[in-house]
């Protein structure tokens, strides 16, 4: 018999133990601080509308992974969802990603695929050769109109700081399409499972040698000498107890109302407006469009800098946090019986469906 002990019940520990669970031999102990399984991931039914709410925000399952989506539907109905986001600019409501459309209400003209892109040509910032930071890169691709309208107000807003402080590495690609498609992923399969994340995780460690253990957290008081491993998906500068210094990471909370019909018709609406204090909107029922509700809740989403009790979200992963990152890599490679996985514990940006592949590869290695 081996006994596993996975830290965190989002979607790296749950793959892991799930997997793990396979062998009738393994005892498997799942702890989570919270007190709820899940991770953000964790939904539930309003106890005023009913409605499927997304506790920590709004998550469309959407990946190119063919294994990866079949897997997930193991555990859940997908239904198929398309994300079509809209922004507000300046009093203005603009299909997102930029798109042809997005263009020509932008500017004011009716350009064809082509045109459009000898537009974009004709505005990008050329004096940039290797673009040195975010705001660079943006400029380089679309130019200083598109960029102000788009990107500034909203950047800001959601990493707290000026775009030029940010790398260039977060956009990768030219953030355009030169055709109508307004669908907000390029991915292939899309959707939501149609019962809520939580239902997908209660049947992911539904098995008799998994015990769960919620409100507990994971300290240096903890004796794993039992354990024959330790899978940790937590904050990996929480774990080392911060001894180089705080990772810097940027959390979101929510202001939630509830009112009668319909708030914005549609599920997710950003504010590009650097004065506007919230990110963006987003009205939950729009994501359960199979179901009909006269009520409706809406969350106005604020971004803010993590502090000691806050959830960290993203990893801004800025030069000085790197090289702190690196000082806690270099210790963690050094520990027996322990593996890192997860957007915490690796310090990354990764959407569910890389948490998942991730974990899959991970579990082969163990029996």
């Amino acid at each position: 018999m081996k006994k596993y002990l996975i830290v965190g019940s989002g979607f790296s520990g749950a793959v892991i133990a799930e997997r793990l669970s396979k062998n009738p031999d393994n005892q498997i102990l799942v702890i989570d601080e919270r007190n709820h399984i899940g991770g953000n991931c964790f939904t539930e039914r309003d106890k005023e509308t009913n409605i499927m709410e997304h506790r920590y925000g709004p998550h469309i399952f959407n990946t190119d992974n063919q294994f990866v989506w079949d897997y997930v539907q193991n555990f859940c109905e997908m239904v198929p969802f398309i994300n079509r986001v809209k922004t507000i600019y300046k009093s203005n409501v603009y299909s997102l990603p930029i798109n042809l459309h997005t263009i020509n209400q932008f500017f004011k003209k009716t350009l064809n695929p082509n045109e459009a892109k000898k537009f974009i040509e004709s505005i990008a910032n050329h004096n940039i050769v290797i673009p040195q930071n975010f705001e660079e890169q943006a400029l380089k691709f679309i130019g200083a109109d598109l960029y102000n309208a788009f990107f500034y107000g909203y950047t800001k807003k959601q990493w707290g700081c000026e775009p030029r402080e940010l790398p260039s590495s977060i956009l990768k690609r030219l953030p355009i399409r030169f055709n109508y498609n307004d669908n907000y992923y390029n991915n292939y399969y899309q959707g939501i499972p149609k019962h809520g994340y939580t239902a997908i995780f209660e049947k992911m460690l539904d098995a008799p040698n998994i015990e769960i253990r919620l409100n507990t957290k994971f300290d240096d008081s903890w004796d794993i000498k039992d354990y024959d491993h330790v899978f940790y998906t937590g904050a990996i500068d929480s774990f080392f107890n911060y001894k180089y210094g705080r990772l810097s990471y940027r959390t979101v909370f929510f202001n939630k109302t509830t009112t009668e019909g319909d708030y914005q018709g549609n599920a997710v609406i950003n504010y590009a407006d650097p004065e506007v204090p919230y990110t963006r909107v987003h009205e939950h029922k729009h994501f359960t469009p199979w179901e009909d509700h006269q009520k409706t809740i809406y969350f106005k989403e604020y971004s803010k800098e993590t502090e000691a009790n806050d959830i960290p979200y993203y990893p801004k992963r800025l030069k000085q946090d790197m090289e702190i990152f690196a000082k806690y890599e270099t210790e963690k490679n050094t520990l027996d019986k322990f593996t890192f996985l997860g957007r915490l514990a690796t310090y990354r940006y990764m959407d569910m469906h890389h948490v998942i592949g991730e974990a899959l590869q991970i579990a082969k290695n163990f029996k």
